[in-house]
């Protein structure tokens, strides 16, 4: 099997299930040496670590709250000291809350905490990563269709955090390219085994919307991330590869 990221050192934000734990697999069985991060699910960032050095791999898992901005640096550090550099970033943690923005009972906190996870907190990580990325690295920004279709009530928050980490980073492609860091966007959609999905009926309606009606598996927006990590995307920076069925088709 080709391994054409022997050599390199990859990290996972969010990494211990779902689409997250899948690209650490994916990106560990082509030959990355794997940091990724969790928040509370230990036990499961431990059978993920275990499953990939089982293979023959490396992998650690770090826990650090992507919500506090202030432990980005530190992770980083810590990244570099256990593998001795960092060449991927994969900015996938981020959670999902709902609510229309008219809700008088609409649970602010979990809103703001949802934009220090999904926007502040993706931020922060990039700008640590950004002072010891080396030449010729990647950074991929986990989105979703709704950065660029909204597509249905309750939304407004969720999709505003997808779309401004979008541009961010866009604006990441244009400061790191002199660097031949390359950043890049993958919109993922609907996916067996991520978040928690929605109610019955706006599931039904998010599917009828999608070309190929269907829910995703990560395995496959993980192929979209590993080739954006890949030598064969050297000359991909800026964009925004969609793999969400169809959503915006």
């Amino acid at each position: 099997m080709s391994k054409p990221l022997t050599g390199k050192v990859a990290l996972v934000t969010g990494g211990s299930r779902g689409l997250g734990a899948a690209t650490v697999r994916l990106l560990a069985e082509q030959g990355a040496d794997v940091a990724f991060t969790y928040v509370s699910s230990e036990k499961q960032a431990q059978a993920v670590v275990d499953e990939v050095r089982g293979k023959g791999a490396n992998a650690v898992a770090f826990r650090s709250d992507q919500a506090d901005t202030s432990q980005a640096p530190a992770l980083i550090d810590d990244v570099v000291a256990h593998f001795g550099g960092l060449d991927i970033l994969v900015n996938n943690a981020a959670i999902s809350v709902a609510g229309t923005v008219d809700d008088p009972d609409a649970d602010t906190a979990a809103l703001d905490r949802m934009h220090a996870t999904n926007y502040l907190g993706v931020i922060a990580v990039i700008r640590a990563a950004a002072r010891v990325l080396r030449t010729g690295g990647r950074i991929i920004t986990v989105s979703s269709g709704l950065g660029s279709r909204v597509g249905t009530p309750g939304l407004a928050d969720y999709s505003a955090t997808k779309s401004g980490i979008e541009r961010y980073t866009m604006g990441v492609a244009r400061d790191l390219g002199p660097r031949d860091i390359t950043a890049n966007v993958v919109e993922a959609g609907l996916m067996d085994g991520g978040m928690e999905p929605p109610d019955p009926e706006t599931l039904k309606v998010l599917l009828g919307s999608l070309s190929l009606q269907r829910m995703g598996h990560p395995d496959e927006i993980a192929a979209a991330i590993a080739f954006l990590a890949s030598p064969a995307a050297s000359y991909v920076t800026g964009a925004v590869l969609d793999a969400h069925g169809g959503y915006n088709a």
